[in-house]
């Protein structure tokens, strides 16, 4: 699920790709959709985007004409509209040819050049949404990322809710606390803390300050500091939860995201970042709502009862996973291929018991018939008389016992 640092991602190849691009024409939506329409048509307007947490706002600017006397058409926009994006499970953008439209581009913007590019919003799983007219939703807190302070004063004063009741590594999943914080971040977080996933989340924070200490301060040179004070100011520095919740994804921003980083189509530097999140070695637990965190250690006492670990499974890439390159195209095909080659394979090495049954078969006949013809004809005879001898005795036999009683019986 695309997180904080993809969204912001998200916005920053929306202002290069779209930069001194002019759109124009209805914005068009699939048919598939369930999303609303973007009941926005102009002659010529340009694109702009920001993110705040999880959420990215595309904003469509008319550009208006240096002549006076021309009018905007009728039906035509002439102020700027808003366009909220949510990204659910597998939501991106990309800038293509009209002609290269990806298969799950459900909202479409065109450019008036020619030929014609597409800003497309592609969501395979269509559990992402937008909103026309949108704004930042109100129930999500400040945005871990570029509202820092504002975020670290919303936790605090918030401490007695009874959402801090609960665990902390489900509470990091309250967007209303932490706007941008998703699964694979709250892994990471914790274990770099050493705090186990199933603790009340009260009892991390209540010993954190409204405002980061550390945040302001200048390092002064030349100045002369203790060894034992400087470790222990380290320490302090980095054993501050919502610290790492804004430094931890802006560590993801800098390596190019979670595989949505249009320019890469290696994300193996992301892989090397992780240090828990799918990592070997590492335990894992539904929490009380289903989702699967990844830890070291203890869970902590508030962990589900019966919770059972879920079977690991590889990390692979998705077919649609927000890369923008040919590379991407040339490794599909090849993969396309190979698994054909497979399939082939498979098809083959399920046909040929049967075939190996029916030449078996064969080779036995004509070996009982090449016996047949060798044996000597006497020898044949012989065989046929001892068959029939063996049921003619076992007769006898019978016959014999049955004659036996009968006469102790007249003896009696």
């Amino acid at each position: 699920m695309p997180e904080g640092p993809e969204l912001h991602l998200a916005s920053l190849y929306v202002n290069k790709m779209c930069n001194g691009v002019v759109f124009t024409g209805p914005v068009r939506k699939s048919d598939v959709s369930k999303s609303p329409d973007v009941p926005f048509t102009c002659e010529a307007y340009r694109i702009t985007a920001t993110s705040r947490g999880k959420e990215v706002k595309l904003t469509l600017t008319p550009i208006k004409s240096d002549d006076p006397k021309q009018r905007v058409k009728s039906g035509h926009a002439d102020q700027p509209m808003a366009v909220v994006f949510r990204f659910g499970m597998s939501g991106y953008f990309r800038f293509t040819k009209e002609e290269e439209l990806p298969k799950h581009a459900h909202l479409r913007f065109y450019s008036k050049e020619k030929p014609c590019r597409v800003l497309s919003y592609v969501d395979a799983r269509r559990f992402g949404s937008w909103e026309p007219n949108g704004t930042w939703q109100p129930e999500r807190g400040p945005c871990i990322m570029f509202e820092y302070n504002s975020f670290r004063e919303n936790v605090m004063s918030h401490l007695t809710d009874r959402a801090f009741d609960r665990p902390i590594c489900e509470v990091l999943l309250n967007q209303k606390y932490f706007n941008g914080i998703g699964n694979y971040l709250r892994a990471e977080i914790l274990f770099r803390l050493n705090i186990p996933p199933f603790v009340p989340a009260r009892t991390v924070l209540e010993g954190l300050e409204s405002q980061d200490l550390f945040d302001n301060e200048k390092p002064v040179k030349n100045e002369i500091t203790d060894t034992k004070t400087k470790k222990k100011r380290m320490k302090e520095e980095t054993a501050d939860l919502l610290r790492l919740c804004h430094s931890v994804p802006l560590e993801v921003v800098n390596l190019g995201g979670k595989g949505y980083d249009p320019e890469k189509a290696d994300y193996s530097d992301f892989e090397a970042w992780l240090q828990c999140y799918y990592v070997d070695g590492m335990k894992s637990l539904r929490d009380h709502n289903g989702r699967t965190m990844w830890f070291k250690g203890d869970p902590g006492p508030m962990a589900p009862k019966d919770s059972k670990s879920p079977k690991a499974k590889k990390r692979a890439k998705k077919e649609d996973d927000h890369d923008y390159t040919d590379k991407k195209k040339v490794a599909r095909s090849r993969s396309v291929s190979t698994s054909k080659k497979k399939l082939v394979k498979g098809e083959a090495m399920t046909k040929m018991p049967n075939k190996e049954k029916e030449a078996g078969s064969k080779k036995i006949k004509t070996e009982k018939a090449l016996r047949e013809a060798n044996t000597p004809h006497h020898e044949k005879k012989s065989a046929r008389r001892r068959k029939s001898s063996i049921p003619d005795q076992a007769a006898g036999a019978v016959s014999q016992r049955r004659s036996g009683r009968v006469t102790r019986q007249s003896a009696k």
